[in-house]
């Protein structure tokens, strides 16, 4: 019988992992929930701006296969460390950039901040799967996400707040601007030393019997190669992935062009599109614990996924012919349903991926999936950018609601095959016939 106990320090790991995925995640969305503020003070056009979003975007997809490779071969403290490390590296960069004429410095800092998303995004599954018994893996999954989500809804709130638009004064939003910045940079510091602290490679014993049958297994049969070949012959997780990348694209290119979709509607509305953010993705943490919750409980991860494939579709185009009503509390609601949805379906996928792909890395799937999701990304928020600006927000909204329909039928045809569940399931029953006939 292999012998499983859970450790006390799995809660710390998780704490310290949410809050400088936290500050990751806030440090991508704080220029684009202020184009026009941003704009003005660097006298760029908005689609500069936007590409303070979007680098996240584009340099998580090069980098993702190196990433996942040094997770498997170096393990997991080391690539914490990165991504913590580069956090705040990148966090004092832009700290630097606090004149008009700054915007390649600011833009080069937040490349570096994209280069830590890499070594962030894809360890909620792993964590979990290391340090969570299988009674809490989804659960720690879906915190774990959360963190990155509250990170976005903080990233909503606090920037408008923080740096008012005052056009007619550079000096006072150059002074408001480092308040942020700085404020950033310490908070991020400290938890990189934080995360030296508490990250450990694995605790000492496995927290499950599918985690103890993969300790068994010496570290020369592994091949990362191989491990790519098989996900990419894996038809069932080849579906996931395209609809994954579908939906969390569509997340990422409403959240970037979420202020450019509000203030077109309602001008002068900065605060309030802020506070719609907040209420989309503080909406979606609650789904996120919800699901996270049901699938420890039921462990029906297709049906779920499905279902709120389904209702994330109906939110946006709820929200699509609502949003220029000229009612804003119809909009904060329309936000909120929308938001439940769409950002609780990102810890579902993660989860969904590591059933069906048991006993691939966790990190290897995760990635490939955030990867997805950073290519479609792009695309959305390129092609939505130009129909917002060319035509309108509904316009742009529409063609994400066509890509999210294809979506609900790609995530209706894959087979779902619970390896991972399977395994913790038939060891358990064999140690019940154990204990049984000593008895």
């Amino acid at each position: 019988r292999l012998e499983t106990r859970l450790s006390r320090r799995r809660l710390a790991v998780l704490a310290v992992f949410s809050c400088y995925s936290l500050v990751n995640a806030f440090q991508w969305i704080q220029y684009s929930i202020l184009s026009n503020v941003f704009a003005g003070f660097y006298g760029v056009s908005f689609t500069q701006i936007d590409w303070l979003s979007m680098v996240y975007m584009v340099a998580y997809v090069p980098l993702i296969l190196p990433a996942t490779w040094l997770l498997d071969a170096r393990g997991l403290r080391l690539t914490a460390l990165l991504g913590a490390g580069l956090n705040a590296l990148g966090a004092w960069l832009k700290c630097g950039s606090l004149a008009p004429q700054r915007y390649p410095l600011t833009l080069a800092a937040q490349a570096v901040c994209a280069v830590a998303q890499v070594f962030i995004l894809g360890l909620p599954s792993r964590i979990a799967s290391v340090w969570f018994g299988p009674t809490e893996v989804s659960t720690a999954c879906a915190v774990a996400v959360l963190g990155n989500q509250l990170g976005t809804a903080i990233g909503f709130l606090l920037p408008p707040v923080l740096v008012p638009n005052t056009p007619n004064d550079i000096d006072l939003m150059a002074h408001n601007i480092s308040i942020m910045f700085y404020g950033t940079a310490i908070v991020s510091t400290l938890l990189f030393f934080l995360a030296g602290v508490v990250f450990e490679e694995k605790p000492k014993y496995p927290p499950s019997h599918s985690q103890a049958v993969l300790q068994t297994k010496p570290p020369e049969d592994y091949s990362y190669k191989q491990s790519i070949i098989n996900l990419f012959r894996n038809i069932p997780f080849i579906l996931l992935l395209i609809s994954y990348g579908i939906m969390t694209g569509a997340f990422y290119s409403v959240s970037t062009l979420l202020n450019q979709m509000i203030v077109t509607h309602y001008e002068g509305e900065e605060v309030n599109a802020g506070r719609i953010g907040l209420t989309l993705v503080v909406a979606g943490m609650v789904g996120s614990i919800i699901c996270g919750l049901w699938l420890d409980y039921t462990k029906t991860y297709k049906q779920t996924t499905l279902i709120v494939y389904i209702l994330s579709f109906i939110g946006l185009l709820v929200f699509t012919f609502t949003l220029d009503l000229g009612y804003l509390m119809v909009v904060f609601v329309t936000g909120g349903v929308l938001g439940f949805f769409m950002t609780g379906y990102l810890p579902l996928g993660f989860e969904f991926a590591v059933e069906i792909t048991y006993p691939e890395s966790e990190g290897t799937s995760s990635g490939l999936l955030n990867a997805s999701a950073q290519i479609f990304g792009i695309i959305f928020t390129l092609v939505q950018g130009k129909l917002t600006t060319d035509y309108s927000p509904r316009a742009g909204n529409i063609f994400l609601c066509a890509w999210i329909f294809v979506g609900i039928i790609l995530t209706a045809l894959i087979k779902s095959d619970l390896r991972r569940h399977n395994v913790n399931s038939g060891i358990m029953n064999l140690d019940v016939k154990a204990v049984s006939a000593d008895s």
